[in-house]
């Protein structure tokens, strides 16, 4: 079964540009880790101001190796070395429970 881990980070519109800045210049280290099946950025289009980071796991214990690792460190360096965008995040955890395959 694989997990989906989004991290609900709530940007103050006049940060928005500058999170978007930050993911597209990532370091892309979580691409290369074990068990990694996904992400997206997800970015409002409601009025709200809480971007979603979306990213699928094989398992916990991939996503978790990934937390630990060095890697995980490299791929937020920017965010150690300049600060946060924004003043609150939240991290949701999920398993999927359902899924309909993919449409040819």
């Amino acid at each position: 079964m694989s997990v989906v881990r989004i991290n609900a980070i709530e940007v103050p519109p006049e940060r928005a540009a500058e999170l978007e800045r930050r993911f597209e210049q990532r370091a892309g280290e979580v691409e290369d880790q074990e068990g990694f099946l996904g992400f997206e950025l997800l970015r409002p289009s409601d009025g709200r101001t809480t971007y979603l980071v979306y990213t699928r796991w094989r398992s916990e214990d991939d996503f978790r190796r990934w937390v630990a690792s060095d890697a995980f460190q490299r791929g937020h360096a920017t965010h150690a070395r300049e600060g946060p965008v924004a003043p609150h995040s939240e991290l949701w955890a999920f398993e999927v429970a359902q899924e309909s395959p993919r449409a040819q």
